[in-house]
């Protein structure tokens, strides 16, 4: 709008008063919305090596961009339609503020990319890649809300308590809030030639919010479109990459579910709700399910169960000083030969002080013990093997787990709001 004003200053003042009168309508009904944030930071670990464990492990001093919140721009805009209809719409796209580079290979928008209607009585319907309702209603009382989901995610985010899982080709509704609770169900379509089972996603949700308790309960699905299992196929909906063709455009591969990558579906059930005590302290209690189903090219034979258990302890001491401490626990089941199943002790310690309403600074601190047996990283068609169990913090460090079982890692950085 500025740009046209500007062009229009050197017409006639008939002519720009008559364009304006033409021009106003059509800004009146709608707006458009650029956003965006930049967060870079400093990081620190105890040992870094790879998933395969072919490296040895050694300390490292890093930067890392989106560890408070991932860096990101994105526009976002509504019209209004008439008696509360709006169209809506969001295009999000991530980036590595540290080096300029794009978060998603040939996907300017991986972020988010949807469209939709809304309306206060009847709800919200929108079509594109976006999140699935497990994790939009589930949110609210992640750990990641204070803890990040960089440091403080539940190990490897095995229960998509972060933002990593996205689905592609997804129809989302969400319904408006009656006496406190909102319901929202989800489903995604791969488009696989005769299935519309193979690769697809589906969810569905329940929230309750009402004055300092709020509470969810959610399920979700996701299908790997090789049919049978085996390397995760680029036509499945949760997908990070439909361009790899070596499964590593799945989302939510670590140290603790590699060996089970090659699943012909996975499972997500959680239970999650937080109560305000007063404006200065509140604390989030979560509780999840995370099923890896075999298929026949799974090179697994026996489904993998871990659950998860976690608490945050949220303190706002001043209006610019915030503290969170967490911890979490998570076990897997004994299935696949392995008798003394893994375990994590996750210890999550943040700072953060206000600068500005856009501005922040803060600090991170975590530390993660891993007990017992897993399954190794799959290679090629041999059965997968079992090795020790190792640590591996957060959603941050992924593709740079712990050598050895325990870890410890650190940051400062800083983040801003546009």
């Amino acid at each position: 709008m500025i740009y046209v004003i500007s062009r229009l200053k050197h017409l006639s003042p008939v002519l720009v008063t008559g364009a304006a009168t033409i021009a106003a309508p059509a800004f009146a009904q709608g707006s458009v919305t650029l956003y965006g944030i930049v967060d870079n930071s400093v990081v620190y670990q105890t040992s870094q090596s790879n998933l395969a464990k072919t490296q040895a492990g050694r300390s490292n001093v890093k930067t890392a961009s989106g560890v408070w919140a991932g860096t990101r721009f994105g526009l976002k805009g509504a019209e209004d339609l008439g008696d509360g209809t709006k169209a809506v719409f969001q295009l999000e796209s991530g980036f590595d503020s540290t080096n300029g580079g794009q978060q998603f290979t040939n996907a300017m928008f991986g972020r988010q990319a949807w469209v939709g209607l809304t309306n206060p009585t009847y709800g919200t319907a929108t079509v594109g890649r976006q999140y699935t309702s497990y994790f939009t209603m589930l949110s609210p009382y992640s750990p990641t809300n204070w803890l990040t989901g960089y440091f403080g995610a539940h190990p490897g985010d095995l229960d998509n308590m972060d933002t990593i899982y996205r689905a592609n080709n997804s129809v989302v509704y969400t319904s408006p809030k009656l006496y406190g609770f909102t319901v929202s169900g989800s489903y995604s379509f791969a488009g696989v030639p005769g299935s519309v089972y193979q690769g697809s996603t589906w969810s569905a949700a329940i929230q309750y919010a009402n004055g300092p308790i709020g509470a969810a309960v959610a399920f979700e699905r996701m299908n790997n479109a090789a049919n049978g299992g085996g390397i995760y196929s680029a036509s499945s909906t949760t997908i990070n990459s439909t361009a790899a063709t070596d499964g590593s455009g799945q989302p939510g591969v670590s140290a603790v579910t590699a060996g089970y990558q090659r699943a012909q579906a996975q499972n997500r059930f959680a239970a999650a709700g937080d109560y305000q005590f007063n404006g200065a302290w509140d604390i989030s209690v979560t509780y999840s399910n995370v099923q890896y189903i075999p298929g026949i090219n799974s090179l697994f034979t026996d489904e993998a169960v871990f659950n998860t258990v976690g608490s945050v302890l949220h303190w706002k001491a001043t209006p610019a000083w915030d503290f969170g401490a967490g911890y979490s626990y998570t076990w897997a089941s004994r299935a696949n030969g392995i008798k003394n199943s893994a375990s994590y002790h996750q210890f999550n310690l943040s700072q953060y002080y206000t600068l500005s309403k856009r501005t922040g600074l803060y600090a991170l601190e975590a530390f993660q013990r891993a007990n017992g047996t897993t399954l190794a990283v799959p290679s090629g068609t041999t059965k997968n093997s079992q090795i020790a169990a190792s640590a591996s913090i957060g959603d941050g460090f992924q593709g740079s787990p712990s050598a050895t079982r325990s870890m410890f890692a650190a940051g400062v950085g800083i983040i801003h709001r546009f």
